[in-house]
């Protein structure tokens, strides 16, 4: 099993409890998508194997430590013929760091519309610059020059191709975990171009802004491959009281419309924070 793999391979402890571990990222401690990919794995080992995570929703409480190992505690809270819902809480010494609620579905036939399309005319991956920050998956930045049509409501439009740098094979589980992880790094991209620091130090504003994720949503609407390329694509729709809300789309190369994502940013302008305690 490759390291990769390895950060799902969470132990049983326990009625309903696993325990995983996670590196040290960059800017220290862990990575919130991390910790909701591994809730959703904790959730699923507690359902029926042919239900699908279809929706799940995320609180970030407190800040991961890298240190320690994380304790997921899954509650059962409903098992009915064509759904169920469950409860996980991540927990460490300080207590709980993340609150997730995922529902899973038996598929069943219907019909598909999809409404929204894929940008038109952006380069593909291989045209682009490989500029991630892990050697877990590869990103390549699409320009905002190349974001043009269609339209999307909101403003800071922010996408990027990316996928997981190993082979992952047909585990739909298992991919839906690594698509959830891939989730959660360009949300706040989309919110840092939204806020007026941006408008006013462009690049530069990543030095002024303090941010931290909120909590995190994801809809998946159709099998995915998390080991093949997607683009990423948000906007931020409103930043108000301190709080971001950056919207996304996921599509595979195919224009396939595969996931919607939905994020709130907690930003602050450390020069007005600066201000406001010397006064």
């Amino acid at each position: 099993m490759t390291a990769l793999r390895q950060l799902f391979d969470l132990e049983h402890h326990g009625a309903d409890t696993y325990v995983g571990v996670g590196p040290r990222y960059p800017w220290g401690g862990l990575y919130g998508g991390q910790i909701v990919a591994q809730a959703l794995r904790a959730a699923a080992f507690t359902v029926e194997s042919d239900l699908e995570p279809h929706s799940l929703r995320a609180y970030f409480i407190r800040r991961g430590d890298h240190t320690e190992p994380i304790r997921f505690e899954v509650d059962r809270l409903r098992n009915g013929r064509s759904f169920s819902t469950r409860r996980v809480v991540a927990r460490q010494a300080v207590g709980a760091i993340l609150n997730l609620e995922v529902s899973f579905q038996r598929p069943e036939p219907a019909p598909e519309v999809q409404t929204i399309e894929v940008p038109r005319g952006i380069p593909r991956p291989d045209e682009l610059e490989g500029t991630s920050w892990t050697e877990s998956f590869d990103r390549r930045w699409v320009s905002a020059d190349a974001l043009v049509e269609p339209v999307r409501t909101g403003t800071g439009r922010t996408a990027a191709w990316m996928r997981v740098n190993d082979e992952l094979g047909d585990d739909q589980l298992l991919q839906r975990c690594w698509l959830a992880y891939l989730s959660d790094d360009l949300p706040t991209d989309a919110v840092v171009r939204a806020h007026p620091v941006y408008a006013e130090l462009g690049e530069a504003a990543w030095e002024h802004v303090m941010s931290a994720s909120l909590d995190h949503t994801v809809w998946f609407h159709r099998p995915v491959r998390a080991d093949r390329w997607h683009l990423h694509e948000f906007t931020c729709h409103h930043v108000v009281g301190g709080r971001g809300l950056a919207l996304g789309q996921i599509f595979d190369e195919d224009g396939v419309h595969v996931a919607t994502v939905a994020q709130e940013v907690l930003m602050r302008d450390r020069r007005a924070h600066q201000t406001d305690a010397r006064a």
